[in-house]
């Protein structure tokens, strides 16, 4: 009896140390690839807030859109947690095909990605792809983007080339995220007419009284370019790092959230890990679905220690 009970007590002792198994030393950096705008900016910041009291490291790699998905290919970065489909699909197309890159989980729904105006400029009569062209000096001929190589820019460009909605003569205005904003203020305040790069989230939809245009399902998915956003992986990684795998599994976000963090980034002026400090501060329920299941690189339970190393009773 005494040997039967001893082996039990050991083949529990193996099946839980299975059940918290931790990563291996060479996981204990995460490489996260970072697009430099402000949602992944929150997105990361929430990842690295997180797997700090875990154990881990985590190491940002500021990447062009078209260079993530080659870097996740080439074993460069590990993860990216900012792929919107419909708008990165043809980037992204050939890698998921070689099976180089997996989609892991997709993080958020609720997203939108297209063309937008201020309202003043929908009240005057632009409010489809197809009025572009007939405003083209009120617009000066410019449509303002963000950063070059961004899918969204692509988008625009190729409308450019094959002159869709008549847009063959316009210019893209190829800038960062915060530049073409601080644009789109100064013409809104002085009436001025403009078509911009907008999406949701984000705290321009709160700051600016805009409106997304209609008629580019086409070229930006339907639905005014409503979107999914998913993380993508390099091949092999939630295999080689399962423990890693099962928390950015998990890392799923709101567009409140993103709304809310940008915010805190943009208006406030906090980087990403202190926005994160933040608002898991006043919302710390989330962490239980945030580290269901995820252990420290040590293999102990993650979620007491995560709340530990964030102050939080």
């Amino acid at each position: 009896m005494r040997i039967w009970k001893l082996l039990a007590t050991v083949a529990f002792s193996i099946l839980a140390g299975n059940a918290f198994a931790s990563d291996g030393a060479g996981c204990r950096t995460a490489r996260i690839a970072d697009g430099n705008w402000t949602d992944n900016i929150a997105q990361n910041g929430l990842a690295a807030v997180l797997l700090k009291p875990l154990g881990y490291d985590t190491h940002l790699e500021v990447l062009s859109a078209p260079l993530i998905f080659a870097s996740l290919k080439n074993k460069d970065v590990d993860v990216f947690l900012n792929s919107w489909s419909p708008s990165v699909d043809s980037l992204v197309k050939p890698y998921l095909d070689d099976g180089s890159v997996v989609r892991l989980t997709v993080n958020m729904t609720g997203a939108k990605w297209t063309l937008a105006v201020p309202d003043y400029v929908w009240d005057g009569g632009l409010q489809n792809f197809s009025d572009i062209g007939k405003y083209r000096d009120r617009l000066d001929g410019k449509i303002y983007g963000i950063e070059s190589g961004s899918d969204g820019n692509q988008i625009i460009l190729d409308m450019i080339a094959g002159n869709a909605f008549g847009l063959g003569d316009f210019e893209l205005v190829e800038s960062s995220e915060q530049a073409m904003l601080t644009e789109v203020q100064r013409k809104v305040r002085s009436k001025d007419w403009a078509v911009f790069m907008g999406w949701a989230p984000h705290p321009m939809n709160n700051r600016l009284s805009m409106r997304y245009l209609e008629g580019g399902d086409d070229w930006f998915g339907p639905d005014q370019g409503g979107a999914t956003v998913w993380t993508a992986a390099r091949s092999g990684f939630a295999q080689e790092c399962p423990n890693l795998g099962r928390f950015f599994t998990n890392l799923k976000f709101s567009v409140e959230l993103e709304n809310t963090m940008m915010g805190y980034i943009l208006e406030d002026g906090m980087d990403g890990p202190a926005a994160a400090v933040k608002y898991i501060g006043l919302h710390p329920e989330l962490l239980e679905g945030w580290l269901e299941g995820v252990t420290t690189i040590d293999g102990a339970q993650g979620l007491p220690v995560v709340r530990k190393g964030l102050g939080i009773d």
